[in-house]
């Protein structure tokens, strides 16, 4: 217990530097006094632990059971009627605890801190309005990109050399550019709207013309101001996609209970969704009847050639409607078919995340049947041929995790598979370590590898008397 301690601490500090690296564009240089740094570490450290968790477990199981082997331990238990599986038996009491804790500490933990977390990057430009742009560079924010030469007064609200450009909303190349000289951050934490408040300055904005010929000119607008506000949304404020995730899609914020409910209510609004639209594609499809067409269908079965009963006028207007509810419809189907592909991927992200609290209840399982036999193996304790295979055969898990839920995130297969692909290819491997171990065979038998090179050198090489 004690080695599965002091490598937990170990890694959990490694991964927390590397939480600071991700984060350091949005920590450095924008004033964060120690209070808000902590916070914004303390929210982040719990989505850590499952990374570290197997990590650890695997590494102290691997370098417990080397130390063992080594020092011909296992030789002494053997020798006295003790098992290898008897040696583990209170080790797997213990990991039974540990997947335990695990369990409730990633169903209830996780998802608050995810909540905290998120809200709290969310809304620290509200806290501190000033962190939202910083000094001699150009800052996105949602439709501007905002630079400030100088930020002065006690909370870095007062704004001097105020550049701003404002992006186009149609995407048709056009732009605004504002300037000036000074402008100062309003903001109240009841409110999610910024205030930026600008002061004597001067309003360019490019016109485009009606007539695609004259667009050559760059005709464009000027004005100036004396004061001119502008309004942020405040939740374009500080995002980055570190966690391939926005603020909206709050999966990782739910327990197995609220994952259940959300669940529900997604996949019945996806039915729902299939059904009206299948049931509103007929009403969509409408031909004009005329008065032959009508008194047809009374009196007599239609003839084969329908069109031959309309003008050549109404031909080619049921021709021009046809053509065009063709495209409408093809519209139709490729809109709810990117909208229902967008609502599967949102289901797929929730299931994953369902799947992800008893996966690592499962990883500290197969961590612990995979280093504690390994160990026995290589006999080898201490930090350093453990360390190797530890990070190899957690690289493997890791990367395997990974690709199975981003293809299954795509629909690629199903969330169960993508979750639990890395466990189930990795659990023949902890079951034939298991069994190599328990029945004293070596990782790997090198006499079998050798032996048909000796017979070569033999055939080659005869023995001299």
């Amino acid at each position: 217990m004690t080695t599965f301690a002091t490598v937990f601490v170990i890694l959990f500090f490694i991964f927390i530097l590397q939480t600071v690296w991700l984060f350091i564009s949005e920590l450095a240089g924008k004033d964060l006094d120690l209070l808000m740094i902590i916070k914004f570490l303390a929210f982040s450290m719990p989505r850590i632990v499952p990374l570290v968790l197997p990590l650890s477990i695997l590494l102290a199981s691997i370098m417990t059971f080397g130390n063992l082997a080594e020092n011909y331990e296992f030789a002494a238990m053997k020798s006295s009627g003790i098992s290898l599986q008897r040696a583990m038996r209170s080790l797997t009491v213990f990991i039974i605890l540990l997947s335990i804790v695990a369990f409730f500490f990633s169903n209830n933990v996780i998802p608050y801190a995810e909540y905290k977390f998120i809200n709290f990057r969310k809304n620290i430009a509200q806290v501190k309005p000033a962190l939202a742009i910083a000094e001699g560079q150009f800052n996105d924010v949602g439709f501007y990109n905002i630079k400030v030469n100088k930020k002065s007064g006690e909370q870095g609200s007062i704004l001097t050399g105020v550049t701003i450009h404002k992006k186009s909303k149609i995407g048709d190349g056009s732009k605004t550019v504002i300037k000036a000289k000074n402008g100062e951050l309003i903001s109240s934490e009841q409110s999610s709207i910024l205030q930026l408040v600008l002061n004597d300055g001067y309003y360019y904005e490019d016109i485009i013309p009606k007539k695609y010929e004259d667009r050559s000119k760059m005709p464009f607008a000027k004005s100036s101001f004396k004061k001119h506000i502008i309004n942020i949304d405040l939740s374009e404020l500080n995002k980055t996609d570190v966690t391939d995730e926005s603020v909206a899609n709050t999966n990782t914020m739910l327990n197995i209970n609220e994952l259940n409910y959300t669940l529900d209510s997604l996949n019945k609004n996806i039915k729902n969704d299939i059904i009206s639209f299948s049931e509103n594609s007929n009403i969509r499809v409408g031909i004009p009847l005329n008065k032959k067409l009508e008194k047809s269908k009374k009196s007599k079965p239609l003839p084969k050639d329908i069109l031959s009963l309309y003008t050549l006028e109404q031909k080619s207007e049921i021709l021009k409607i046809a053509v065009s509810n063709h495209a409408s419809t093809t519209y139709s189907i490729d809109s709810i078919k990117s909208e229902l592909d967008n609502k599967q991927k949102n289901i797929n992200k929730h299931l994953l995340a369902f799947y992800d609290k008893f996966v690592i209840v499962f990883a500290c399982f197969l961590m612990f049947f995979i280093g504690a036999p390994l160990g026995a193996i290589i006999r080898k304790g201490g930090l350093g041929l453990p360390i190797v295979f530890a990070i190899l055969i957690f690289i493997t898990f890791h990367f395997i995790n990974t690709f199975g839920k981003r293809i299954a995130q795509e629909n690629g297969m199903s969330p169960f598979m993508g979750a639990w692909l890395s466990s189930f290819i990795l659990t023949p491997l902890a079951i034939l370590l298991t069994y190599r171990a328990t029945n004293d065979i070596g990782l790997i038998n090198m006499d079998s590898i050798l032996a048909p090179f000796q017979k070569i050198i033999k055939k080659i090489l005869p023995s001299q008397n």
